[in-house]
């Protein structure tokens, strides 16, 4: 399944596994999932779902499913950022709609969400 969501003025597309869908729809709210950028001593990206999705704002996508992005960072860098989940907090980027991902893949597998974003329409997932 598959559609385009706007965030912040940006197209992302959104694409989700037969699977994924099948377990959306026995949600009985919607799920939330989260386009982190991560902004520290290195960029990292990560999909964060359900209470772990953080995102000020979020665009429903299907009717159990909804998206957000979020650009958060470290204060301070720290090698030891690395070995575990530093806390964050929101990065006040300036134009934070040129870091919008262009692409959300999901799926469900083994009883966990799993997920991808990229920056360019068509990376490979």
């Amino acid at each position: 399944m598959q559609t385009t969501v706007e965030i912040l003025g940006k197209k992302v597309l959104v694409e989700w596994s037969a699977s994924a869908d099948k377990k959306l729809q026995e949600l009985t709210e919607p799920l939330a999932v989260e386009m982190e950028l991560y902004f520290s001593c290195l960029i990292r990206k990560a999909v964060r779902f359900g209470g772990d999705a953080q995102a000020a704002n979020f665009a429903t996508a299907a009717p159990h499913l909804k998206v957000g992005f979020r650009p958060v960072m470290t204060k301070a860098c720290n090698v030891k950022d690395f070995e575990i989940e530093p806390p964050v907090e929101d990065f006040p980027i300036v134009k934070p709609e040129a870091f919008v991902p262009k692409r959300l893949t999901i799926d469900y597998k083994a009883g966990k969400w799993i997920g991808d974003f990229f920056l360019q329409k068509n990376q490979p997932a």
